[in-house]
């Protein structure tokens, strides 16, 4: 299925906020290359390192996303698809690395039908009663 689903096109306004907790030498030390110049802020800082982890790591996660069958990047999934998964009689088992967006007019009756199982590693975007409906689905 994943043929007919969406892709997104990536949007740096489009990202999820964390919390991290740092020891406060590493946050000072973070604050002196930050006043030394070497990274515009905390923030910049952090993003870079996270970026430099995931390149290091770079092949060892693409191994996972072939052995686990996850689709990466951004899938919206519209309430057309889900039509056509139920004309179909068939379900979907989505697996995401990245975002995975099922469409506010997608009702929560139409999700629970077409959705057999929701393994999103990043974020999931879905209206409050879709989220309520597929709960025990969400992995």
């Amino acid at each position: 299925m994943p043929g007919s689903v969406h892709r997104i096109h990536e949007r740096t306004a489009e990202s999820e906020k964390i919390t991290i907790n740092l020891g406060y030498v590493d946050l000072g030390q973070i604050d002196l290359l930050v006043q030394e110049g070497f990274y515009s802020n905390r923030t910049d800082f952090i993003r870079t390192a996270i970026r430099n982890q995931l390149t290091t790591h770079g092949e060892a996660v693409k191994r996972s996303i072939v052995r686990h069958t996850l689709e990466l990047g951004l899938l919206r999934y519209r309430r057309e698809d889900l039509e056509a998964v139920q004309a179909a009689g068939d379900k979907l088992h989505i697996k995401v690395i990245g975002l995975a967006t099922i469409a506010d007019d997608v009702t929560p009756e139409l999700a629970r039908e077409t959705i057999g199982s929701i393994t999103v590693l990043g974020a999931l975007q879905a209206s409050g009663p879709v989220r309520a409906a597929l709960e025990d689905r969400i992995r």
